[in-house]
Formats: structure tokens, C-alpha cells, sequence
């Protein structure tokens, strides 16, 4: 004999829906910006159809439970559409629980036994509570996933290779110099030198917050595999209180060429190369 929720959830369907869309558009957290109405509705609709079809005796109280994979095939793609769209984790965990909800209000309005409707509400609770720790898995996994993606592009973008000149590139650091950031630092700087033959590489560091031991190692690596391409490097944005932090630490630069400025930089390198510029007289001065 069929479980008399599940037969109570699969006639009242529509009145379920509807019941559970209205909890999630009275929420104030609600953002039409990032899905419309329409779409919250289909995506609703979609997974009650879902829940009340596969739901049976065995599997109403787990939702891990041998004939929920629809279900939690909608739920995972629901969290990770939303992580990645930018929904909150509260926004996501109300979308779930609000569902809860309009199942409790209905068992309520069609049980008239007490028991028989605290025995279904502890069922319901027990599936969506499996529900709900699968959702904010899949969401926080999701979220993880955007946060890396992210990370490497801001990455990608704030270590530029720039060519100031022909034969010299300049490489500005900004933020922390870390053991991954270094990698990335080095392939980008070794790939530009092969492009271009380029012979000078400038490492400016005006916007390291701080040096430490393991910047100083990090940033000596970085000249080492520049010298093993047959390349020199230069190291600007030396300020007074990195160069203190240095002579404290005992961190040996010498054999490195350092300038406190990115323009000392490539006045040395210009020298290196033999270069001059030269600053002509305006010709249309009188």
C-alpha cells in the first residue's frame, strides 16, 4: 500500500507548487536580477514533478535512497547554476527548505490524526534534511570551483609581461608573490624572453605589499631561471623598508642588480644595451 503522504504530495501537486512559490517570492533576499520569475517557477515545477514521481515507501526518508537520482540530479544542477551565477548560500538553502515547507502545510491541512501527521513530518524531514546537506555540498563545491577559476584569471591578468623596448621586458608584480603565483610568474616570463629574444627582463616589485625569506627565494628563483635563458634580470621597486627587511633577514642580492625605481630600471638596462635616449629640442620653440 502506497504511503498516504506520498499519495497526498501526488494529488496535490499544482497546490503544493503554489504554495511553495509563494514562500520563495515572500523571501526578502529574493533577486529577480539573477532569475526571473518565469524561470524560478519552471525550475520549481521541475523538481516537485521529480520528487512526487520517484518518491516511494522505501525512499522517503533518504534521500540518497534507490530511485531519487532525478531528484538529486535537478538539485545538483540547481546549486551549481547558482554558485556560479552568484546566489547566496542562503538563497539556495531557502529555494530547498521553502519546498519543506509547503509539504508540511499541506500534510497538515489533509491529516487529521495527529500521529499519522507527526510520523509523515518526521519522514519529510529526515529526506529534505539529506536533501539540504547535498545541496549546500554540491553549492560549496561550486562556489570553490568559481573562487580557482577566478583566482587563476586575476592571476593570468596581474602578472603581465609587457615589452618596453626591443630586447627588454618588464614584468610588475603586484600583491603577494606566493609558490603558485611564482610558477605562473616564471612560465609567462620564460615564454615572453623565447617569443621575443629579449635579453633584459625587469622584475618590478612596487607592489609587493612585503618581502619576506620566501618572497626573497621565490623572486631569486625567478632571476635563475631567467639567467639559465640567457637573459639578465633586474629588480625595481626596491623601497627603503623592503631593502631594511632584506639586510634584516640576511637574504643575500648582491649578485642581483636591484634599482628603487622602475624608470632606474630601465635607464640600466638601456645602458646595458648600449642604447641613448636622446631629448630633442622642440623645433617649433622660437
Amino acid at each position: 500500500m502506497k504511503n498516504e503522504a506520498i499519495k497526498i504530495f501526488q494529488k496535490k501537486k499544482k497546490i503544493i507548487l503554489e504554495s511553495w512559490m509563494k514562500y520563495q517570492l515572500l523571501d526578502e533576499g529574493l533577486r529577480e536580477d539573477l532569475m526571473s520569475n518565469d524561470e524560478l517557477r519552471t525550475q520549481s515545477e521541475d523538481l516537485l514533478t521529480a520528487l512526487v514521481t520517484n518518491l516511494n515507501d522505501t525512499n522517503i526518508e533518504d534521500g540518497k535512497a534507490p530511485g531519487l537520482e532525478q531528484v538529486n540530479d535537478i538539485l545538483t544542477s540547481v546549486s551549481i547554476s547558482r554558485a556560479k551565477h552568484g546566489f547566496s548560500p542562503r538563497e539556495t538553502g531557502t529555494y530547498v527548505f521553502s519546498l519543506k515547507n509547503a509539504l508540511f502545510e499541506v500534510l497538515q491541512q489533509e491529516l487529521n490524526d495527529p500521529q499519522e501527521l507527526y510520523m509523515q513530518s518526521m519522514k519529510v524531514g529526515k529526506l529534505f534534511d539529506s536533501f539540504g546537506i547535498d545541496t549546500f555540498e554540491t553549492f560549496i563545491k561550486g562556489r570553490e570551483d568559481v573562487i580557482l577559476r577566478q583566482t587563476d584569471e586575476i592571476t593570468e591578468i596581474s602578472t603581465p609581461v609587457i615589452q618596453v623596448w626591443d630586447g627588454i621586458l618588464a614584468l610588475p608584480i603586484i600583491g603577494t608573490l606566493d609558490s603558485a603565483r611564482t610558477q605562473v610568474v616564471m612560465e609567462n616570463l620564460l615564454q615572453k624572453i623565447v617569443e621575443t629574444g629579449s635579453v633584459i627582463a625587469i622584475l618590478d616589485i612596487s607592489g609587493v605589499p612585503a618581502v619576506d625569506s620566501l618572497v626573497a627565494q621565490h623572486l631569486i628563483k625567478t632571476v635563475s631561471a631567467t639567467r639559465l635563458m640567457g637573459a639578465e634580470c633586474i629588480i625595481s621597486g626596491i623601497r627603503p623598508e623592503i631593502a631594511q627587511t632584506v639586510v634584516h633577514l640576511g637574504i643575500d642580492l648582491s649578485n642581483i642588480i636591484t634599482k628603487s625605481t622602475l624608470s632606474s630600471a630601465l635607464k640600466t638596462a638601456f645602458s646595458m644595451l648600449q642604447l641613448q635616449v636622446i631629448k630633442h629640442k622642440n623645433l617649433n620653440q622660437s
